[in-house]
């Protein structure tokens, strides 16, 4: 992901955090994920192993579409937390326009269904 894409989707982290839109953490996003309330994950790369393993299942098991985010200190930064393995987007709108941001870089994003696999603008 460029540096410029990137910066967009810390930007709209933060607003969705900030105006309720979205969850920090893996609790909280499995907790999302569990309700039904999530529209999409972003999850750090360098996240641990245990974190990533607390999580995963969980949103393959609800096909929730998982971004292969920032680091967790960038997204952590993002959220005004020091790290941050996991953020979950919960409103709608804010979810389709991490979907196009993501989309329009031509990176693929990673359906929770599928581990590893990469698919064009999934939704």
């Amino acid at each position: 992901m460029d540096d410029g894409i990137q910066r967009k989707l810390l930007g709209l982290v933060g607003l969705g955090v900030r105006a309720r839109n979205a969850v920090v953490g893996v609790e909280r996003v499995r907790d999302a994920a569990r309700k039904n309330k999530l529209r999409i994950a972003i999850v750090a790369p360098d996240a641990s192993r245990h974190s990533l393993d607390k999580v995963l299942p969980m949103l393959r098991a609800r096909r929730v579409t998982v971004i292969e985010g920032p680091t967790a200190a960038a997204l952590g930064a993002a959220v005004g937390k020091e790290t941050a393995a996991a953020v979950g987007i919960i409103d709608s709108d804010l979810a389709a326009g991490v979907r196009r941001l993501v989309g329009a870089t031509g990176r693929a994003e990673r359906k929770s269904g599928s581990p590893g696999a990469r698919q064009e603008g999934s939704s």
